[in-house]
C-alpha cells in the first residue's frame, strides 16, 4: 500500500477514488500478512474499524463535511485509555484491564474522525529502549527483523513504519517517540510538557510523559500536533499553547551542542547527521557550534527522577484496587500485595521501583533525589542560555542505528545509554522532532531539532525544509 499522507487520503476519499472501507481493508490485510513476525499489535479493533469505514463512505456518499481526520487509521500505544477496551501498558499486572474512560488525546483525535485499529506493543509501562520488555513478547523493526525497533513506543513506530495503519500515538519519557522514529525511519513528535494533555495516559514519570505522533512525514506530525495540544481541565499540567517561535526561516542559526557529538556516537552517524548540517549551511543557515556542559549528567539526574516517580506511580498496582491479584486462603493483605507485585512485575519494571524507593528512602533522599533534581535545573538553564544565541539545535536522534534484538537487553546500563541524547530534552520540558535523516548501513538515521519550551510550529516547519532536502 502506497503511503499518502493525510491530506491526500482525505482527497482521494472525497474523489472517490478509494473508499474508506477499502483503505481500512488495505491496512488489515498487511496486518494479516506482517504482524505475525512484527509483532506491533496486541489487539486489532477489525470490526470496529470495519464499522467506522462504513460510515465514513456514507458521509461521503451524502455529501456531508469532512473533520480532519475522517478516514484516517490510526494505532494508540497500549498505556493510552479508550474507554470498553483493553490497556495493560505491555505487563501482566493489567493483563485484563478494561479502560472506564478515554484519554483526553485519545478522544482528540477520535472527536477529528480518526478510525482507531488497535493498540500497539511497547515495554512494560513505558521502561525501555527497545520494546523487548513487555509481557507479552517483544517487537521487531520492519526494516530488520533481527533489530529493534526502538522504545517504548515500538509497537506504535513499527506498525506505521510496516504500514499497517496511517499514524500512530505514542508516549515519550525520554525519548520514547523520537528514538523508535528514528530506527524505523519515521517523524516523531515529542511536545513541550503541557502542551498535550496526559490525563489518560498511565503515568510512568509524571513530570516527564507527554504524549505525540508517529508519522510517515512532518505534514502529518503537524496535522496531529494542531488537533492534540492545549490545555485540558482534566491535566492541571496542561497549558493552552502559544507559539513561542515565529516559523520564519529566513537567517536560521542553527546550534550544534559539542557534548552530542563526541565518544559513543557511532561515527556513521555522526557522519550522516553532520552532511545534513551542511547542506543546511549551503541553503543560508548560520551553524554556531554550542556547549551543554551539564549534559553528561542528565542521563544519571534521569535514571534517579524517573525511578523515584515509577516507585510512587506504580504503587497503585497492588491486586486490591485492581489488576492482577493471587490470593491464598487465609493469606494477610501484605501477602497479597507481595505476591500480586512480585508475579505481574516484570524485571525491567521490578528494577525501577527498587532503584525509586531506595533514591528516595530516608537517609538517601538528599543524596540522590534532591540532587538529580539540582542537575535538572542546572540541565534547563543550559538550554536556556543556548536559545539565547541559537534558534534551535540539531543533534542525532540515538547514539547508533538500530541495534540486534538481545544485544542489550543483559546489560541494563548499555540499553539505558541509547537516550543519551533524548533525554536531556524531558528533563527540560523542551519540543524536539525526530526526522528521517535516510540510511546508514540499511538502516535508518534519524536527526533530531530541539527547540525552545512552545516552538512545535518552528520545529516543524525546519522539519519540512529537511523533508525537502532529502527528496
Amino acid at each position: 500500500m502506497k503511503k499518502l499522507n493525510i491530506k491526500q487520503t482525505r482527497q482521494n476519499l472525497l474523489n472517490k477514488k478509494i473508499t474508506c472501507q477499502k483503505l481500512v481493508e488495505g491496512y488489515l490485510d498487511n496486518i494479516t500478512k506482517q504482524d505475525g513476525r512484527i509483532h506491533a499489535f496486541l489487539e486489532v479493533f477489525e470490526k470496529e474499524a470495519l464499522a467506522e469505514a462504513k460510515k465514513v463512505d456514507e458521509k461521503i456518499k451524502k455529501g456531508e463535511s469532512m473533520r480532519a481526520l475522517d478516514g484516517i487509521t490510526m494505532a494508540l500505544k497500549d498505556n493510552l485509555l479508550y474507554e470498553g477496551h483493553l490497556a495493560s501498558s505491555g505487563s501482566k499486572i493489567l493483563e485484563n484491564f478494561v479502560s472506564p474512560y478515554t484519554a483526553t488525546a485519545v478522544k482528540k483525535i477520535k472527536d477529528a474522525g480518526a478510525i482507531i485499529i488497535g493498540r500497539t506493543n511497547m515495554d512494560e509501562f513505558a521502561m525501555g529502549s527497545s520494546t523487548e520488555n513487555s509481557a507479552y513478547g517483544i517487537t521487531r523493526n520492519p526494516y530488520d527483523l533481527e533489530r529493534v525497533p526502538g522504545g517504548s513506543s515500538g509497537g506504535s513506530a513499527a506498525a506505521v513504519a510496516a504500514g499497517m495503519c496511517a499514524a500512530a500515538l505514542g508516549s515519550d519519557t525520554a525519548g520514547s517517540i523520537r528514538q523508535p522514529a528514528a530506527f524505523c525511519n519515521l517523524v516523531g513528535l515529542k511536545p513541550t510538557y503541557g502542551a498535550v494533555s496526559r490525563y489518560g495516559l498511565m503515568a510512568m514519570a509524571s513530570s516527564l510523559d507527554q504524549i505525540g505522533p508517529l508519522t510517515n512525514n512532518v505534514e502529518d506530525a503537524k496535522v496531529l500536533f494542531e488537533i492534540l495540544k492545549g490545555r485540558d481541565e482534566k491535566d492541571a499540567t496542561s497549558k493552552n499553547f502559544k507559539d513561542s517561535k515565529e516559523k520564519v526561516l529566513k537567517n536560521l542559526t542553527i546550534g550544534l551542542p559539542k557534548e552530542y557529538f563526541a565518544k559513543g556516537l557511532d561515527a556513521k552517524v555522526e557522519n550522516n547527521i553532520l552532511k545534513k548540517v551542511e547542506l543546511l549551511k549551503a541553503e543560508g543557515a548560520k551553524i554556531k557550534e554550542v556547549t551543554l556542559p551539564n549534559s553528561e549528567y542528565a542521563l544519571a539526574s534521569y535514571y534517579l527522577i524517573m525511578p523515584a516517580e515509577v516507585s510512587s506511580n506504580l504503587a497503585r498496582f497492588d491486586g486490591i484496587k485492581y489488576g492482577l491479584s493471587i490470593r491464598n486462603k487465609g493469606e494477610d493483605l501484605k501477602g497479597v500485595y507481595k505476591k500480586s507485585r512480585a508475579t505481574g512485575f516484570g524485571a525491567e519494571a521490578k528494577r525501577r521501583i527498587m532503584l525509586g524507593a531506595f533514591a528516595l528512602s530516608s537517609g538517601y533522599y538528599d543524596a540522590y533525589y534532591k540532587k538529580a533534581k539540582q542537575v535538572q535545573n542546572l540541565v534547563r538553564e543550559d538550554f536556556e542560555k543556548v536559545f539565547k544565541e541559537v534558534d534551535c539545535l540539531i543533534t542525532p536522534t540515538a547514539p547508533s542505528t538500530a541495534f540486534k534484538i538481545g544485544e542489550k537487553s543483559n546489560d541494563p546500563l548499555q540499553m539505558y545509554l541509547s537516550d543519551i541524547y533524548t533525554a536531556p530534552v524531558n528533563l527540560a520540558g523542551l519540543p524536539a522532532l525526530s526526522v528521517p535523516n535516510g540510511l546508514v548501513d540499511k538502516l535508518p538515521v534519524g536527526l533530531q531539532i530541539i527547540g525552545p519550551h512552545f516552538s512545535e510550529n518552528f520545529l516543524l516547519s525546519i522539519g519540512e525544509r529537511i523533508e525537502k532536502i532529502n527528496n
